[in-house]
């Protein structure tokens, strides 16, 4: 087992990178605001859905494909891609009142559920960082390498849990005020949409 020194050292390092800008905490941040805290809180809870399955493929190896074969990496971004690309559509083709779903109703918690997991998975960058970050943190001396890699997994999915649940909340107060502005309600709608773009260039980029 890993003494608790190298936890603490790794929880705070995954802290701070849950805090530093990225593609996830911005998406959490802009899906709260629209929809309201509740509704970034389940988008969180995908994400972190997300990083149990990339903890369990760098454990058993599988992260290492998309590390090594470029098609496979290129498929995944391509996805990702166009998930996003679909979402910004719906965004900025959504008027005041109307979040960007389907038919016009409110999301569903589901729906929520499957933005965060669906941008989290599709990412294939988020498995390959944790091919490289986690094992650093490894020490073969100290017993099962899997069982360590899990564990320090769920180490860094608590800490981006709360980060992200703390970004939730907080632009849960912007989403107050949206709720009180139809033309507030319209502007973030377009943010959304220029957000989820952008998202989607990232990820085309990464390609080259």
């Amino acid at each position: 087992m890993l003494p608790l020194e190298t936890f603490s050292v790794f929880f705070a390092a995954s802290v701070a990178l849950s805090l530093a800008p990225g593609p996830d905490n911005i998406f959490v941040l802009t899906q709260s605001a629209l929809f309201g805290r509740s509704a970034g809180l389940l988008v969180t809870f995908g994400l972190c859905c997300g990083l149990i399955v990339h903890t369990l493929f760098v454990a058993f190896g599988v992260a290492a494909i998309f590390q090594s074969s470029s098609f496979a990496f290129h498929v995944l971004s391509l996805f990702g891609a166009a998930y996003l690309s679909y979402l910004a559509w719906r965004s900025l083709r959504a008027g005041p009142g109307i979040p960007a779903s389907q038919s016009g109703d409110v999301l569903t918690h589901g729906q929520l559920f499957l933005r965060g997991l669906v941008m989290n998975l599709s990412n294939p960058k988020v498995a390959i960082f944790f091919l490289a970050f986690l094992p650093a943190f490894t020490d073969p001396d100290r017993g099962s390498l899997h069982v360590q890699l899990i564990l320090l997994g769920a180490v860094f999915i608590l800490a981006a849990a709360l980060v992200f649940s703390l970004i939730a909340w907080l632009s849960g107060f912007l989403g107050d005020y949206l709720k009180r502005s139809a033309r507030a309600q319209i502007i973030m709608n377009r943010i959304a949409g220029i957000v989820f773009i952008a998202l989607a260039l990232r990820l085309l980029m990464m390609q080259h």
